[in-house]
């Protein structure tokens, strides 16, 4: 079948590559990819949320299947877009329609569909421009650190986490008075803040049947030892070493399977993947978000360990029938480090010759903002590379990537030497 991807980052390049891996796929394509993608795709210059350019490509290469990477576009109804044209709705999308994507789309309604379906969270209020000081008087009830989140989409950076009441007071006015994150944070959750450890559960659902993958963890803050301003992630490990068979019941069967229920109940159609953002406090696993997609870099380590034919899993998830399949998971750890642009994640330059790919050896090298031209790969993003390892366990795929990325580089290129330091 003929195959088109969405998206540009390093969790594009991680589906592209296995997706290609499989004798199902004569032809792929990817909009608007990267240089990664370039060397296993056809790359087509297309915005991810330009639909009606990406359903005229749809229909002059005859793609049969489109793989949403990022949530702009499941947010913004693509699936639905699709359904509602007779030329392209025989087309299957992986990623839920638009009210489903609403789980990513608003973090109030994620709030509203865990409490409704009892899904163990934060507690949390939410609140607009208008009730500002019924906001303050909340936020005074609560013992810090504060925990801002603007409801809309915000690219990952949209969570402030604040000790002082007064900062949390000044910057709760910077979100809903000053739009420090524009639209996104017209209306701002705050919730108590949970004290543990966190990882994410990767969920396969047909709508009906649900199919869980590899437990990963990522590392946000651009600083060593989780310090400093958040990112759109350092580094990931898969499997997660404090994830035991008992909490992972724990997590399938008070949180996987209400969620899948609820779907239903609510009538949200989904066909694609579900991020489940967890922390582990006291033993007990709770939800910190929802996303309606992969997670970058998670894909980095998730898909490297699924031994299933991809494209085959789509299938049945399109056609309704994940129950049929078996999910195969590689025994071994996988681990991803980023390289990013000096700078990263406030302002940082572009355009910067990485060097040294050719030497990479035992790991994979995802390409995130990186672009080709004229033969040679430039940065044209903060995230700019993930180097991704297999090893018996976490400390040895590591260590492999670490070597690896001493082979790289370009000018002001930074990457954290201590994913992994809190296992």
């Amino acid at each position: 079948m003929t195959i088109l991807i969405l998206g540009s980052g390093g969790r594009e390049h991680t589906f592209a590559w296995k997706i290609a891996q499989s004798p199902k796929c004569k032809k792929l394509y990817v909009a608007p990819g990267n240089s990664g993608t370039a060397n296993i795709a056809e790359n087509i210059n297309i915005s991810v949320t330009d639909f009606p350019a990406i359903k005229q490509l749809v229909i002059d290469k005859g793609i049969d299947m489109v793989v949403v990477g990022p949530e702009d576009p499941l947010v913004n109804g693509i699936h639905d877009f699709f359904l509602n044209d007779e030329k392209i709705k025989h087309v299957a999308i992986i990623g839920p329609q638009q009210a489903a994507a609403e789980l990513e789309g608003s973090k109030e309604f994620a709030k509203k569909f865990m409490s409704r379906h009892n899904i163990p969270t934060a507690a949390y209020q939410s609140f607009n421009a208008e009730n500002i000081e019924q906001a303050y008087v909340f936020l005074e009830t609560l013992k810090p650190p504060y925990v801002l989140k603007a409801d809309g989409l915000a690219a990952g950076k949209g969570v402030l986490i604040v000790n002082d009441l007064e900062e949390a007071k000044t910057e709760l006015k910077n979100m809903l008075i000053d739009a420090k994150f524009g639209n996104a944070s017209s209306k701002v959750v705050i919730e108590e803040f949970l004290d543990g450890i966190e990882l994410s559960c990767f969920v396969l659902t047909d709508g009906k049947n649900y199919k869980i993958l590899p437990t990963a963890k990522d590392y946000k803050r651009i600083g060593e030892g989780d310090v400093g301003l958040n990112t759109g992630g350092m580094g990931a490990v898969s499997p997660v070493p404090f994830a035991t068979a008992d909490f992972l019941n724990k997590i399938e069967e008070r949180i996987v399977k209400p969620t899948i229920q609820g779907l239903q109940q609510d009538n949200l159609p989904y066909k694609g993947f579900i991020f489940i953002g967890l922390i582990k406090v006291d033993g007990e696993p709770k939800v910190i978000e929802y996303n309606v997609r992969m997670g970058d870099p998670e894909t980095e380590v998730v898909l490297p360990r699924l031994k299933n034919d991809i494209v085959e899993v789509f299938e049945a998830i399109s056609n309704q029938t994940l129950d049929d399949i078996e999910i195969e998971i590689d025994e071994r750890a996988a681990t991803t480090v980023m390289i990013v642009s000096g700078g990263y994640p406030e302002a940082y330059e572009k355009g910067k010759e990485i060097t040294g790919l050719e030497n990479i050896k035992d790991s994979i090298p995802f390409h995130a903002g990186a672009t080709l031209k004229d033969g040679k790969v430039f940065t044209s993003g903060g995230r700019v590379l993930a180097i991704t390892s297999y090893g018996n366990n976490y400390k040895q795929a590591l260590k492999k990537s670490y070597q690896n990325i001493e082979k790289l580089h370009f000018d002001k290129m930074y990457y954290r030497k201590d994913i992994g330091f809190d296992l």
